[in-house]
């Protein structure tokens, strides 16, 4: 059941062709990372978007989580509608 809601929602998150500017202190693969979390993905997956191993995405999200001072992936979530990087049913 929690895997159709996020598929139905994060449906609704259009990507934008290229990555929206973040915060600027996130790498772009680092943002990359952090739009596909917040649609939902799991390491795994966005290590298949982003075709990079699944250690790779790993620190990518540590890295985030330790540039924007946040405890744990929810907070990167939060923090990526809060701050206007993802829009809810409006995409990125």
């Amino acid at each position: 059941m929690t895997r159709r809601l996020l598929d139905r929602f994060a449906g609704r998150l259009i990507a934008q062709e290229s990555t929206p500017a973040g915060p600027p202190d996130l790498t772009e693969r680092e943002r990359e990372a952090l739009l596909l979390l917040a649609q939902g993905l799991s390491n795994l997956e966005i290590s298949g978007r982003l075709q990079v191993a699944e250690a790779t995405v790993k620190t990518h999200i540590g890295r985030i989580l330790n540039k924007l001072g946040l405890r744990d992936r929810v907070q990167a979530v939060v923090f990526a509608y809060e701050s206007g990087f993802v829009r809810p049913g409006g995409g990125a």
